[in-house]
């Protein structure tokens, strides 16, 4: 199996599509999904169909660009997924993602594996800008992002197109971020 990224206790690898019922069970659970869906979970369709053939066409960007399985090194169990991919709006900035299984929160997965990523950013990657954004409501992602280090940078309110049928007030959001330059003092 070709790893990605190594941390102590974590191990990331591309996603193939054998990976659907992985990522079916994690997107069933509605506390898991609660800031993405409201709960609702991702048929396994949809991710056979939708989500992994575009997560899959993210590896054509280069070797550091994509989703990446999750897995726990002692045990070598899935644990979720981390994303770095170019900012939809700001495609200079690459942006962090996250979405780790219920059972493994707490446990400083989240911030093990995206530190990881941002160190790679800056050190071999020559990223300039790293930013992560969660809605204002997900208090524990934005204390995951502050554990990496990155910074408060803005207020913003995701389109309706991104989280349809959501009212306007449960789109607000925040984005963290951190420069390369900043990075390294």
């Amino acid at each position: 199996m070709d790893r990605f990224l190594e941390t102590p206790r974590l191990y990331l690898r591309r996603f193939t599509p054998d990976d659907a019922p992985l990522l079916y069970e994690l997107d069933s659970d509605p506390e898991v999904m609660r800031y993405i869906s409201k709960g609702q979970p991702t048929p396994l369709e949809a991710i056979e169909s939708k989500v992994l053939p575009r997560w899959l066409a993210y590896y054509e960007q280069g070797d550091h660009v994509g989703y990446w399985a999750t897995h726990e090194q002692a045990s070598g169990a899935f644990i979720g997924w981390f994303h770095f991919r170019p900012n939809r709006d700001l495609p200079e900035d690459m942006e962090l993602g996250y979405r780790l299984m219920r059972s493994m929160w707490g446990q400083g997965y989240a911030t093990e594996g995206s530190r990881a990523i941002i160190e790679k950013a800056f050190a071999e990657w020559v990223v300039a800008h790293v930013i992560a954004t969660t809605l204002q409501t997900n208090t524990a992602s934005q204390r995951v992002m502050q554990k990496c280090g990155l910074r408060f940078e803005r207020f913003f309110s995701y389109p309706e197109s991104l989280l349809p049928g959501w009212a306007a007030d449960e789109r607000r959001a925040v984005q963290y971020g951190l420069y390369q330059t900043d990075y390294l003092r």
